[in-house]
């Protein structure tokens, strides 16, 4: 006899923000891409399933009232290609595990965001990015998946048998099948010269494109009410290559701990609370913030350099605009605030990134800036988010799939130009929705 794997009948699925629960009928953690087939066969008629890695999503994008699968137990490398540096994982490999992974063998993920929770097969899924105008987000990067389909059968798809294929589908939302394999592209291990400075933000924005271009990655936080920017120079080094200027400081543990568990973290939660009990401090604390965050320059492994810790938890939309539309969008943003009267205590993030041709990556077809509007997890996200959204919609804007966000299927055919191609590929492939959910039928129809 078969023993269904990993369930339990009374787990319930929190994410990450808090914003989004579920109590699904049964949650499966299979060790096994066989076992994973075995579940999608023997759901129960009409039974839906949704797959979660990390749960850092913002959407209801992997929560699911049927059934859910957790990918935690599908971890690690399966296979290593010295030659082309490509590297297969298990679609459930935390991205903060990969650097382990590859150390061995002198390679890198070519570029990553700022956070570093989510499993690989979600942050493929979700369109997630880092910043530098040279690189694409992570689904730019897939050479090949694997998924186990509406009938338990394995999908296979590969850049060198049908590129085009791959690309239709390496931004899936979930919705063409459990993703269990991902081959990703990888780099020769790198350091990063992290440079990390205060700006004023009408000449960070003035200058968006020629700061994008001048630096391998480049980002800024504004502050709202205040009229500076902190801003990263990220330069990619060779491990053992001297830096230009010489070299700067290296942060030992403690030193790290400092500057991003104390400073970076425990300083700023005490700010947000400050900020709740007193809102009109709001300003002040921000200037802060700003100067407390800037004026460090260091040297280290890239992913120690791109990833930092979260401890504050939040509520975030953000949409990808062209990137010639970046900086008047922030602008119009900073001037709705200011109409609103609203005392926004968390920063925007601007990021850039290159053009892709992934279908249902945000930034497919165009250079792209990336806008990131926060607010701190006991603030009501409703209260902002819906008031900013016209304003990247009128720029052009495409939401992160894993973000806040209230588009549907009509405004993803017009964003995207193969969006009804995707769609009728999810009705060849999962006629009845076995994938879906009330959020996928948002968006998909």
């Amino acid at each position: 006899m078969t023993l269904t794997p990993g369930k339990r009948t009374k787990q319930r699925f929190n994410n990450w923000s808090g914003s989004v629960n579920t109590n699904p009928d049964a949650f499966y953690y299979p060790a096994t891409i066989a076992e994973v087939q075995h579940i999608i066969r023997t759901l129960p008629a009409g039974q839906r399933v949704r797959a979660v890695g990390g749960g850092h999503s913002f959407t209801p994008v992997a929560a699911g009232a049927g059934a859910m699968i957790s990918l935690d137990k599908l971890a690690g490398i399966i296979n290593v290609d010295r030659e082309k540096k490509r590297v297969r994982f298990l679609a459930g490999t935390r991205l903060y595990r990969v650097p382990e992974y590859l150390q061995p063998f002198g390679l890198a993920l070519a570029n990553q965001g700022d956070i570093d929770n989510q499993s690989v097969a979600g942050a493929i899924s979700t369109s997630t990015h880092g910043t530098g105008i040279e690189w694409t987000g992570f689904a730019g990067t897939v050479t090949g998946l694997t998924l186990v389909d509406a009938t338990g059968e394995l999908r296979t798809y590969s850049i060198d048998d049908d590129p085009d294929l791959l690309h239709l589908i390496a931004v899936s939302v979930g919705a063409l099948g459990i993703i269990v394999e991902v081959e990703m592209q990888c780099v020769d291990a790198f350091d990063l010269l992290a440079r990390e400075t205060s700006d004023n933000l009408d000449d960070v924005l003035d200058s968006w494109d020629e700061r994008t271009r001048a630096v391998d990655h480049f980002e800024a936080f504004w502050f709202p009410h205040t009229d500076k920017a902190m801003i990263k120079n990220n330069t990619r080094l060779a491990p053992g290559d001297p830096a230009p200027g010489g070299e700067p400081k290296k942060r030992g543990r403690l030193t790290q701990f400092i500057e991003d568990d104390l400073v970076g973290n425990g300083a700023f939660a005490a700010a947000l609370t400050v900020a709740r009990i007193a809102p009109k401090t709001t300003a002040f604390l921000n200037g802060i913030a700003t100067d407390a965050m800037a004026a460090n320059t260091y040297r280290s492994r890239a992913h120690e350099v791109f990833a930092t810790p979260r401890r504050v938890r939040f509520h975030e939309t953000e949409f990808a605009v062209p990137l010639a539309d970046g900086p008047e969008t922030v602008r119009e943003i900073r001037r709705e605030i200011d109409r609103r009267g609203w005392l926004i205590p968390f920063p925007l993030e601007l990021r850039s990134t290159a053009a892709d041709d992934v279908a249902l990556s945000t930034a497919n077809g165009r250079e792209s800036m990336y806008i990131a509007f926060h607010v701190p997890r006991a603030m009501n996200p409703h209260d902002y988010f819906p008031h900013i959204e016209p304003i990247f919609i009128a720029a052009g804007g495409r939401p992160h799939w894993g973000k806040m966000h209230t588009r549907g299927r009509e405004f993803f055919a017009q964003a995207y130009p193969r969006f009804d191609e995707f769609c009728t590929l999810r009705e060849t492939i999962d006629p009845t929705r076995t994938f879906g959910s009330p959020h996928l039928t948002q968006l998909f129809g």
